[in-house]
């Protein structure tokens, strides 16, 4: 049995992070002054200007360094932190997404819902097609390919409660459930109180913006950043790991194959650098452009599945599990009576989906916020709950519903759309042009993890940019090397420990890192809804 080493107190951690900080800060400014390099001085005082970014960096390298040399033991330590983190803190994650949600309607239709995020002549900074593109592939992206067909056959075949329901309804509204407001919410939270603190307050585009100025400039406020940053990093370097995997699966199923880490190495490199591409050449001429075709790809699709399927079923489908979910959602939301499902399914699915979420607040909430300067509240908050929600649930309809169909033409199923990597290439052998759509699905792979990684680059280099909303292309290139080389080294790690599954201990490590995010989101709230209430 496992055992966990109780961590120490955060404030003896603060203190020790700082020594260690200090410390290597004099052993980076000793070897530039011995050394003489003009190159290197300017390194170090580039460091120094730019704290953020010198501390973020360095422990994201200490921790490297850590799992590197004791591989099998930091596994171990993260599963089962992982798994105590969801056994204890599970319910109040549920609680926390009833609640974002319910505050976030209850801000959308108040008065307050007419604010504007920047001054009150100012319009949208982008059409609500870019915009709406932009937030979903931040925020969704390649997951909903990864899902599409994996998820909804696994709530069929494993129907998680007991309900008047056919097993097919059922499936869709637990799937509509994990993939549709709550997660919007939690973003939409974020992007709330840190596009109010950036374009209403004139304050930096920074989390610690979002808490009270008293604290401003302190370990407290600067720890709250270097979390951000670190959350978003593992986020990141996890999904570019599983998506380049499932493009590798998608290569080997299409041209009946073997790939190898060699293919998965090469499309990290090319996804990074077309990332880093796009990221230099900024929102509107980069980030923005790639978007809207994934969006644009993505409902092409979508339209071929729809037509080639029993269209009637589907639509029938979405209108039930649509009400069902909408009937259902508050008592789904905290688990009670007949809605519960079991600690174990909550502790898999529902528990891991909230924290997942969670772990990407910070960054694609940011994300959401700069992008939506010139909307009122109630704009933003209603767009990012229904827009994206509503895509959702009609996305995961068309493939759900069709995936039943062929299961139920099978006659017999042997768990052949179990895996997250190739069923949706396996879906797709039963239609035309199959070929083809495996092709479309393996582009929109690179290009939505393009998408999330350019954002995402851009997110951190805001951070480390002292919250410049339109930071230095510098700043840029170091964090797109940085993803690029963490995410190298991932990918090899998990060829060199073949009996460790290291891209989803990644994932599970976001788990733990959005714990201390789970309890700042309520702090954020708080305070927002005191500074809001002391105007009214």
């Amino acid at each position: 049995m496992n055992h966990l080493i109780v961590p120490i107190p955060i404030k003896i951690a603060i203190i020790r992070l700082g020594t260690i900080l200090t410390t290597s800060l004099k052993l980076v400014k000793d070897f530039c002054l011995f050394s003489g390099y003009d190159k290197t001085k300017a390194i170090y005082n580039f460091l120094k200007e730019h704290p953020l970014l010198a501390v973020s960096t360095g422990l994201l390298f200490l921790f490297s360094a850590i799992v590197f040399l004791f591989t099998e033991w930091s596994y171990q330590s993260i599963e089962v932190l992982s798994l105590w983190v969801r056994g204890h803190f599970g319910y109040f994650y549920l609680y926390l997404g009833l609640g974002c949600v319910l505050l976030l309607l209850g801000i959308a239709v108040s008065p307050w819902g007419k604010l504007k995020l920047g001054k009150s002549n100012e319009k949208p900074e982008h059409s609500t097609w870019a915009w709406a593109s932009m937030l979903y592939s931040t925020g969704m992206g390649a997951g909903i390919l990864l899902r599409a067909v994996q998820e909804p056959v696994f709530m069929q075949q494993n129907p998680p409660i007991a309900t008047n329901s056919t097993p097919e309804i059922l499936a869709l509204e637990f799937t509509f459930y994990q993939w549709g407001f709550t997660a919007w919410a939690f973003y939409g939270l974020f992007a709330l109180i840190i596009g109010h603190a950036l374009f209403t307050k004139n304050r930096k585009v920074l989390v610690s913006s979002s808490i009270p100025q008293k604290f401003k400039g302190t370990k407290r406020a600067n720890a709250v950043d270097i979390l951000a940053i670190i959350t978003t990093v593992f986020g990141l370097i996890a999904a570019v790991g599983l998506g380049t995997a499932q493009i590798t699966g998608g290569l080997n199923h299409v041209f009946q194959s073997e790939f190898g880490a060699t293919v998965t190495l090469l499309l990290a490199i090319l996804i990074s650098t077309i990332a880093f591409a796009s990221v230099w050449l900024g929102v509107d001429k980069g980030i923005k452009r790639i978007s809207k075709f994934n969006i644009l790809v993505t409902l092409l699709l979508l339209a071929f599945v729809f037509i080639n399927s029993n269209m009637g079923d589907i639509l029938l489908s979405f209108g039930k599990a649509s009400m069902q979910y909408l009937m259902d959602f508050v008592p789904m939301s905290i688990a009670v009576g007949r809605f519960n499902p079991g600690i174990e399914f909550l502790t898999d699915w529902t528990f891991y989906y909230w924290a997942f979420w969670l772990a990407w607040a910070p960054f694609t909430g940011i994300f959401i916020a700069r992008i939506s300067r010139g909307r009122t509240l109630r704009q933003m908050l209603l767009g990012v709950l229904i827009i994206p929600s509503l895509g959702t649930l009609f996305w995961f309809s068309v493939f759900g519903v069709s995936a039943f169909e062929i299961i139920a033409s099978w006659g017999n199923y042997n768990n052949e759309f179990g895996s997250v990597f190739s069923s949706i290439f396996l879906f797709f052998g039963e239609y035309p042009l199959s070929g083809l759509l495996n092709g479309i699905t393996i582009l929109l792979l690179v290009s939505f993890l393009v998408t999330s990684v350019d954002s995402a680059v851009f997110v951190l280099s805001m951070f480390t940019d002292k919250g410049n909303p339109n930071p230095q292309k510098k700043h840029r290139l170091i964090w797109s090397v940085f993803i690029l080389l963490a995410t190298l080294a991932l990918i090899l790690l998990g060829n060199a420990k073949p009996d460790i599954d290291v891209l989803t201990t990644v994932q599970k490590l976001l788990i733990i890192t959005s714990l201390p995010f789970a309890f700042f989101i309520v702090f954020m709230a708080v305070f927002f809804l005191i500074s809001f209430g002391k105007k009214g």
